[in-house]
């Protein structure tokens, strides 16, 4: 009895090593492979560039026409990216301007505070059309609170 108890335990202790040692290999494969995780902090600065380069080309800010094309998903995804962009640039501002260093490319911030309220636009629209009383006020409701 005692000698099935200990041959069952030392099987299940081996299991159980070799179990962590592929899971600590596969974490060390996956660790070199992927590049380390970088600070989520640095999500609201922009990354360096050379000097060197060329100054960068920005974009336009959306049309309301294009956006009308887009799904409730989409324009919502569209929103979160525009929201991160702009508390990137207001970041960024806030900095140089502490530094009493200028704004590089001020009118972005212009673009994307016009395709924010383009979007509120388009929903808006979307909210107003929708037969449904109820759901029309809470779209209305869910809008505002953007």
């Amino acid at each position: 009895m005692f000698l099935s108890r200990f041959v069952g335990r030392t099987a299940l202790l081996a299991a159980a090593k070799s179990e962590s040692s592929a899971a600590a290999a596969a974490t060390a494969a996956a660790s070199v492979a992927a590049p380390t995780n970088p600070n989520p902090l640095e999500q609201f600065f922009e990354a360096d560039r050379n000097p060197d380069d060329e100054k960068p080309v920005y974009g336009r800010s959306w049309k309301a026409s294009e956006l009308r094309l887009k799904s409730w998903d989409d324009l919502h995804k569209l929103w979160y990216v525009l929201l991160k962009e702009k508390n990137m640039l207001m970041t960024q501002r806030q900095m140089l301007h502490a530094q009493n260093l200028r704004f590089p490319n001020p009118e972005r911030i212009p673009k994307v505070r016009k395709s924010m309220c383009r979007i509120k636009h388009v929903l808006t629209e979307r909210a107003i059309e929708d037969p449904d009383p109820r759901r029309s006020a809470e779209m209305k409701r869910m809008i505002n609170a953007l």
